[in-house]
Formats: structure tokens, C-alpha cells, sequence
């Protein structure tokens, strides 16, 4: 006998459920940083690519460039990020991660590690590779 094939709305659900684990774990992890998932996103994203336009961070955050420039401003109300003048064109403006902002990332990653080691650290090493493999074929 051959199982039931696993249905679209099954796999939805439970995807659903797993999602928001991870954004209740990541609320509560960032709260005493007063940090949302989306300015964490852009740090990181600012981190990982180095100084960028605010245009270049909203393609790579795949946000509206007025959510980019929310999400700066919040970032840099907080001394996470700076806006400096860009030397190739003076209509725009540059974004860079702070010595700050590094530091809070930093610690952020620390206490970060643990909570989505409690959630994945269920699953063997083969099956969080072939997770990681199908979350980027569903990305594409």
C-alpha cells in the first residue's frame, strides 16, 4: 500500500506553522534590541554586501524603496547605520553599518544561533541540507 501523497494545503500549513515559530522566537529575541526581522534583514544585508544606495539595499531586500528608507531611518535613529554623501554622484546617498551596528549584529547572531538551533537542531544534518536545498528551489 502506498501512502497518501502529502497535499499542497498539508504542506502549506505546515510551513505556515514552522514560519511563525520562527518569528515568535525572533520577536522575543529581538525585542531588547528594539530591532524588527525587517531592520535585522537590512543590517544584514548591508553587512553581508558592504556600503550601498538605498536604491541597491531595496533590490536586495526585494521592499519598495520608500520601506528601504523607513527601515534605514529607524536603523539610523538607533546609530546602526549612517548616511553619508555618495563621491560618484552627489543626488544620492550611500548607507554603511556603524561600529555600533556591527556590535549589535554581533550580539544579535550570538543569541540568534541558539534559538534556530532549537528549532533545526531537531533535524539530522542530511535532512537540514535537503531542507536548505528545496527552501532555495522554492526561492527561485
Amino acid at each position: 500500500m502506498t501512502p497518501d501523497p502529502v497535499s499542497d494545503e498539508s504542506l502549506a500549513d505546515a510551513f505556515g506553522a514552522v514560519a511563525r515559530q520562527l518569528r515568535e522566537k525572533s520577536a522575543e529575541t529581538l525585542a531588547p534590541w528594539d530591532i524588527t526581522p525587517a531592520h535585522l534583514r537590512a543590517l544584514r544585508m548591508l553587512t553581508r554586501h558592504g556600503t550601498m544606495r538605498l536604491s541597491e539595499l531595496s533590490d536586495h531586500l526585494q521592499i519598495a524603496p520608500r520601506s528601504a528608507t523607513e527601515v534605514v531611518d529607524a536603523l539610523q535613529a538607533r546609530d546602526l547605520v549612517r548616511r553619508r554623501a555618495d563621491p560618484g554622484d552627489r543626488r544620492a546617498t550611500l548607507v554603511e553599518v556603524t561600529e555600533h551596528g556591527a556590535g549589535t549584529l554581533a550580539e544579535i547572531r550570538a543569541t540568534r544561533g541558539p534559538e534556530a538551533g532549537r528549532i533545526f537542531g531537531r533535524l539530522s544534518p542530511a535532512d537540514r541540507a535537503e531542507l536548505a536545498r528545496i527552501l532555495g528551489d522554492l526561492r527561485a
